[in-house]
């Protein structure tokens, strides 16, 4: 099982900085697209607020213990991107499966952004 940790707090998950994206809607079609297979987590401000919305790929514990680790992706705003979040965690996620084509471009690190 796969997990995910979805920034909902300052930047992401705003109105006011992404007034395009229904944020309530996409964290339904988060979880959603992973069902049951995958957990989904909640947290406050990840503070990279120049990325949001934040998502953090969890490697499962197998993938974990052979030295997967986590992924962070950035400005994850539509629902293209959620399902490529979906079908990669399907697909093994980190350290099992490559990083789908349309979130090559998203995965940063977040040590790059820390004040």
């Amino acid at each position: 099982m796969g997990a995910l940790t979805i920034c909902r707090d300052c930047c992401c998950g705003s109105a006011d900085k992404h007034p395009e994206t229904d944020h309530d809607a996409q964290l339904e079609a988060i979880r959603g697209a992973v069902g049951d297979r995958h957990r989904v987590r909640v947290s406050e401000c990840l503070r990279v607020c120049e990325r949001s919305n934040v998502v953090v790929v969890h490697p499962t514990p197998a993938a974990r213990r052979a030295g997967a680790r986590l992924v962070h992706l950035g400005d994850v705003l539509d629902d293209t991107l959620v399902g490529a979040v979906a079908a990669w965690l399907d697909a093994g996620g980190p350290g099992i499966a490559a990083v789908p084509e349309p979130l090559t471009a998203r995965v940063f690190n977040p040590a790059d952004y820390a004040d």
